[in-house]
């Protein structure tokens, strides 16, 4: 039998990531960030990725991670995240305050040593806002 492409591994090791996010697995994320992560162009290790995540959680208690799209390589991720949840206050600046939106984050992963060491996300604010306005 062939062995699994580093692609493929790579897209399994982002679904476990994924799955850790959704299940809040907190004190499993280094297993699959490093420890010097870069957000958007902003140092946050680990730490600061995990306290990212835990404020997200807090500001959209029903959040779920839906990995739509993947594709992945050796050492990169993009991904298209698919989002159906209901924000408690204001979310991206615009007054969400409990009512459900649907909307996509696009992410992109650079890896380090089979971790996430950088990170760059987009999400499509258009859609939340033209969902909230009266």
């Amino acid at each position: 039998m062939n062995e699994p492409s580093q692609a493929t591994a790579t897209a399994s090791m982002y679904k476990q990531y994924i799955a850790c996010l959704n299940a809040r697995a907190w004190n499993e994320l280094s297993e699959f960030v490093a420890a010097d992560v870069i957000h958007n162009g902003r140092p946050l290790g680990v730490d600061g990725y995990r306290a990212m995540l835990e404020e997200n959680f807090r500001d959209i208690p029903d959040l779920h991670f839906n990995a739509d799209l993947v594709v992945a390589n050796e050492s990169h991720v993009a991904s298209r995240l698919r989002f159906d949840c209901t924000p408690v206050q204001e979310f991206l600046g615009v007054p969400v305050n409990g009512r459900r939106v649907v909307f996509h984050e696009h992410a992109f992963y650079t890896l380090r040593e089979g971790k996430i060491a950088e990170v760059f996300s987009l999400i499509d604010k258009t859609a939340v806002e033209a969902q909230v306005r009266p």
